[in-house]
């Protein structure tokens, strides 16, 4: 390509109809071609991970005018240092030939401070670009704001309106509830290539996979609760259905783990490693362990909500069905031999083996007040109060 001007953008985040015109603008005001240049590594959390945002840029592509723009994807990862590291990414755009290069605002920022105050001023990255711009032999262009004009159907920057003009946008937080819930993202924001390649990624509540992780004492209910709701949720249709028993999962996963409290522990780390895998492929999972303790509950809410993706919904369901309820409708007799003293560890016998009762689960039920029947109904509303069913 014989370019002789070029100017970079460099993103971290998907691209819409704003930025295509941002960065049109900025070509055609220096006469130059345009060079998409997203960062491909560990970018911040709860960004859209880059093979969604590929699939992002390479929609978009044919939506500027022939032989104006290439995309080139650059594999480095966001430091979130920001003037510092806008100077990096200006040496490194520099490195690839171009002549000019976009800084946004707050340009790679790592947001706020322990004190809730931002941690970088606004323009400090523009300022510091353009501080050194003849030692690095590269023009800053500054990132403007884009605004959708409906009366004239366009994007302008929002220095550029007058007042009283109306405009339209949509922020961040706003797009990514719409792709959650599935509600439209109009054309005037995103182009529907665009739309299509963040939905296949992040699809609507009712197409996401949950887990329901049910603890309780041993013959509190939970396991018939269980049976009873994989019922439901199969007729109900829409998600493979998936049960994780307490005692299938320690034949199955967890048969060489004893009962100690670290054994226990791996143990309820190991479900919830399955359930967020299960739950990020859009599968309800049904987990219904004994989990006594706290600490191995909260981490395995945290896994699923940080592993498993568009399918990070967690269900803490405490089946607080009482000890004596329980050990008197024990007709397999393990309560009673555990009273004996012939097993050891038995949750709920003995001050070393005490269950912890959630702090904060989700719904709570009991099966000597309710039926599964009942049981069962709170849980579908659970999830319908959600928006997954």
């Amino acid at each position: 390509m014989a370019w002789r001007k070029v100017v970079a953008f460099q993103t971290r985040n998907p691209m819409h109809r704003a930025h295509r015109e941002l960065t049109v603008r900025a070509a055609r005001q220096r006469l130059a071609n345009v060079l998409i240049h997203p960062v491909v590594g560990m970018t911040k959390p709860g960004d859209v991970d880059h093979y969604t945002r590929v699939r992002v840029y390479q929609a978009i592509m044919p939506k500027y005018p022939n032989g104006m723009a290439h995309l080139a994807l650059l594999p480095l990862a966001m430091r979130m240092a920001g003037p510092r590291e806008a100077v990096w990414h200006a040496i490194i755009r520099k490195n690839y030939g171009a002549t000019h290069f976009i800084v946004g605002r707050d340009h790679a920022g790592p947001g706020k401070n322990s004190r809730g105050e931002d941690f970088y001023g606004p323009y400090d990255a523009q300022t510091l670009v353009t501080e050194f711009k003849d030692e690095l032999a590269i023009e800053m262009v500054p990132f403007q704001m884009m605004t959708y004009i409906p009366s004239l159907e366009e994007y302008q920057p929002v220095d550029e309106v007058p007042k009283g003009v109306s405009t339209l946008n949509i922020s961040g937080t706003e797009l990514r509830h719409r792709l959650k819930t599935g509600a439209a993202i109009p054309e005037w924001f995103s182009y529907a290539e665009v739309v299509k390649a963040l939905r296949e990624s992040y699809p609507p509540r009712t197409k996401q996979g949950f887990v329901l992780f049910l603890t309780g004492l041993y013959n509190s209910g939970k396991d018939s609760i269980a049976r009873a709701l994989q019922v439901t949720l199969n007729q109900q249709g829409g998600r493979s259905v998936s049960l994780l028993l307490g005692e299938t999962v320690r034949s199955e996963l967890s048969s060489e783990l004893g009962f100690s409290v670290e054994d226990r522990h791996k143990n309820i780390q190991r479900i919830a490693f399955v359930s967020a895998e299960l739950s990020r492929a859009g599968a309800a999972v049904i987990a219904a362990p004994i989990a006594p303790y706290e600490r191995s509950r909260a981490a395995a809410r945290e896994h699923v909500l940080s592993s498993a993706g568009p399918g990070g919904n967690f269900f803490l369901i405490h089946v607080a069905t009482p000890l004596d309820f329980a050990e008197k409708t024990d007709r397999k007799g393990v309560y009673a031999r555990a009273r004996r003293g012939e097993i050891k560890g038995f949750t709920g016998i003995g001050t070393d083996d005490a269950y912890e009762p959630p702090k904060s689960a989700d719904l709570t039920v009991d099966i000597s007040q309710q039926t599964i029947p009942e049981i069962v109904h709170s849980i579908v509303l659970l999830l319908e109060t959600n928006g997954l069913i």
